[in-house]
């Protein structure tokens, strides 16, 4: 209890109040414009966040993080567009509600949704808490860096489909945070005798690169489209009375987003399609499902929403970030000198309570804010690409330069820019790159601190959690090998060729596929011509 009190007495303070209203109302306005998203939104505030406090920086940044999802919501819902990538599970319940009418009630089901997960996340945080601050001292040299490598199999094995192309990627990161000066001798590393490459290449600006200004590339080379979105009548309180009806789908799609928020490289993604395979499973009605489901609804909203808060875990107690957001936020103590890790939850256990009380504060001031200001925000939809693109190329010029006064910055971010749009173009993953400049650099310390104790390489297993983090690691590896060897066994090609010749089986897949993307093309364009004539 003494700690909670500690916690709230960092929360009153005015600026960190100040950076709670600013990151939940931003981060909500952010969400809500299609093709921006959180992660450009940090990437571009994170220069500024480094003249303030930790505390401040931090809850301003995890207030955008937490709040673009209740935000990305409303396109998603009105238009059938999502605001942020996570998302996209929304629209095939919250459009298919807004054609029959029902957009009112989408957008209240989502509110409360979203609302629930991230207070059921926070009040999961406060209980492990002190669980967490007896662990914490368990967690050496060893331990860390076997729990980043875990992290970075995890963030790998996670892009299914593309697990080579991540791999690599997230090689090309650990190649990056190499450059430099070597930190025990400082002999340069892949600096070519290039002064200004001695300090390796800037974290940040890797970010807004591959971030920020590809994405504002993306914008500017897509056609502007007019969007017409009617406003929503009436009030938004019913979905509490609703989501209190589905209290098992609830419950258990929060319990998905807490777990998946916890474990590195697993993310949103993970826990919604989780939570919602799972809701339609347990379902009395599984074929309502993708054709306007409240249940199906409730699960991906309160799955998105309660992995922000959980993600701060392996951060916090360890040092390791999950994802690019937490990456990010990874900058800001270091900038400031504070080392996440097992010391934090020993030491500052406070502040990191302030961080889990400032992430309920920023629910509560979403949800209201949402519900009288959701009419305004439907208007953002129809702000054109090209003038959005042009905004975020400036403000990650601005960003960029500010960090140090250097145009060399700058054309390194534009070389970022355009690898991320090629990325993008050719829908391969941008996260392994940051993961592993983050990592690479985490990696490294601790196993040059760590080998000095070990003799062989049974001693780097020797202590109970490095080998249970080690046999993990064996696990995550066998399970991926067994799932690929499964999806490429000789039986399965047997049948696939004794149906047809693989050519023939390929042309047809490929003719089917686009009739299907056509007539879907032109179902819900019908559909929007006639919500736009409603």
């Amino acid at each position: 209890m003494n700690v909670v009190l500690a916690g709230m007495e960092i929360l009153v303070r005015w600026d960190v109040l100040a950076a709670i209203l600013v990151g939940s109302v931003g981060g909500v306005v952010i969400g809500a414009v299609p093709g921006v998203g959180p992660a450009v939104a940090i990437a571009i505030l994170l220069p500024a966040t480094f003249s303030l406090d930790p505390i401040v920086g931090l809850t301003m940044l995890l207030g955008i993080y937490g709040s673009s999802m209740y935000g990305g919501a409303i396109p998603a819902i009105l238009i059938n567009t999502p605001g942020t990538p996570v998302n996209a599970l929304t629209t095939y319940e919250g459009y298919p509600m807004t054609l029959r009418g029902e957009a009112r009630r989408a957008l209240s089901l989502a509110y409360a949704s979203s609302f629930f997960g991230g207070v059921f996340s926070v009040v999961c945080l406060v209980l492990l808490s002190p669980i967490l601050a007896k662990i914490a001292p368990l967690f050496g040299s060893r331990e860390i860096f076997l729990a980043a490598l875990l992290g970075m199999i995890l963030v790998v094995v996670a892009h299914r489909g593309q697990t080579l192309a991540a791999g690599m990627l997230a090689c090309f990161g650990l190649l990056l945070s190499t450059i430099g000066l070597e930190p025990s001798q400082y002999t340069g590393r892949f600096t070519f005798s290039q002064a200004w490459l001695a300090n390796g290449i800037n974290l940040i600006v890797v970010v807004l690169g591959l971030f920020a200004i590809s994405q504002s590339f993306f914008l500017m080379r897509g056609d502007d489209e007019e969007i017409r979105v009617s406003k929503v009548r009436g009030g938004l309180f019913q979905g509490f009375r609703e989501l209190a009806r589905h209290p098992l789908v609830a419950g258990m799609s929060g319990v998905y987003g807490v777990t998946m928020g916890i474990i590195p490289g697993v993310g949103e993604f993970t826990a919604q399609f989780m939570s919602y395979a799972t809701a339609r499973r347990i379902s009395k009605r599984p074929n309502s499902f993708g054709h306007g489901s409240s249940e199906g609804l409730i699960a991906s909203e309160t799955a998105n929403n309660a992995v922000p808060g959980a993600a701060m875990i392996p951060l916090l107690a360890l040092g390791i970030p999950g994802e690019a957001l937490t990456a990010m936020m990874l900058a800001v103590f270091y900038v400031h000198n504070v080392v996440p890790g097992p010391g934090l939850f020993l030491y500052q256990l406070d502040f990191v309570t302030a961080l889990f009380l400032a992430l309920l504060v920023l629910n509560i001031v979403v949800v209201v804010f949402l519900l009288f200001a959701t009419n305004l925000l439907v208007q953002l939809v129809r702000i054109p690409n090209k003038f959005l693109g042009v905004c975020i190329l400036t403000l990650s010029f601005v960003g960029v330069y500010s960090l140090r006064n250097s145009a060399t910055d700058c054309a390194v971010a534009v070389v970022f820019g355009l690898i991320g749009f090629v990325l993008r173009r050719l829908r391969l993953p941008i996260i392994p790159i940051v993961l592993g400049m983050v990592l690479g650099g985490i990696m490294e310390v601790k196993l040059r601190s760590s080998m000095v104790r070990v003799k062989t390489p049974i001693d780097f297993i020797d202590r109970p959690v490095a080998a249970i983090i080690f046999a993990l690691i064996v696990l995550v590896l066998a399970l991926h090998f067994w799932w690929v060897i499964s999806e490429w066994s000789p039986k399965r090609e047997w049948r696939w060729t004794r149906r047809k010749s693989s050519s023939e089986f390929g042309k047809a897949l490929s003719r089917r596929q686009a009739d299907l993307v056509k007539r879907r093309a032109r179902k819900l364009k019908r559909n929007r011509s006639m919500y736009n004539r409603r």
